[in-house]
């Protein structure tokens, strides 16, 4: 899953919460089958089913924050929310600067698209989204790598030929190339990330054990697996 290339390490994280207070659910919004806007303007996906559920089992009082991806770890840590729920992978470098719950999808394999089938991912101009595990992987493939703030902008970079491939998660191409029949998955997944967790203030370990122990019971019951193949965003437990 995206793993935010960081520039906040020296903020201080200080910002906690009182558990008695509205816990703030911050989630990106673009990213579907995850976190979207649906029709009527309000975040949807998996993740927004999935929040609602925590936040029921951990008898929280929750409200959803939208926010941009690049910016969706520094304002956690400057307390403009209180969670990231947002297709987040668990990496060494993120849980530097913030914590993590333990996760709540298997690594969910990336994948490339393109135009053709002959585009050599290795040595071609491929697109990711900033701040992504997907961007991190294309920087050291050999392959030359073009970087956009949305998911929308690097599908568009293959269409209109600025790139010959995209790399991003695999749950979130599948239906597009489904549903665009110029666009075709090319050469090899990619195995990425250690799963999807929700990030959390390094200072807030009342709130991490909170949704653990959610998560957890939506694991033990079988909600959770319900859940994920509900909406294919990885494989199950």
């Amino acid at each position: 899953m995206k793993n935010l290339i960081l520039t906040t390490a020296a903020l201080a994280l200080t910002a906690g919460i009182a558990m008695a207070d509205t816990v703030r659910m911050g989630t990106e919004g673009a990213y579907a089958p995850w976190n979207f806007i649906n029709d009527a303007g309000e975040i949807d996906g998996f993740e927004r089913e999935l929040g609602d559920e925590l936040c029921k089992r951990a008898n929280l009082e929750c409200e959803w924050v939208k926010n941009d991806w690049d910016s969706i770890i520094p304002n956690l840590v400057s307390g403009n929310y209180d969670v990231i729920i947002a297709g987040m992978s668990i990496t060494d470098e993120r849980d530097e600067v913030i914590d993590f719950t333990q996760n709540y999808t298997p690594p969910d394999p990336s994948a490339y698209v393109a135009m053709s089938d002959d585009v050599d991912v290795t040595s071609g101009v491929v697109a990711a989204q900033t701040g992504t595990i997907q961007a991190g992987y294309i920087a050291e493939s050999g392959a030359t790598l073009v970087e956009f703030s949305s998911p929308d902008e690097t599908l568009a970079a293959v269409r209109n030929g600025e790139a010959d491939a995209v790399l991003a998660d695999k749950s979130f191409l599948a239906p597009i190339v489904e549903e665009d029949g110029d666009l075709r998955f090319v050469a090899d997944e990619v195995p990425l990330g250690g799963g999807v967790g929700m990030g959390v203030r390094e200072s807030d370990a009342e709130l991490k054990e909170k949704f653990n122990a959610a998560i957890q019971s939506m694991k033990d019951d079988g909600s959770l697996n319900t859940l994920i193949s509900k909406w294919e965003v990885s494989s199950t437990f």
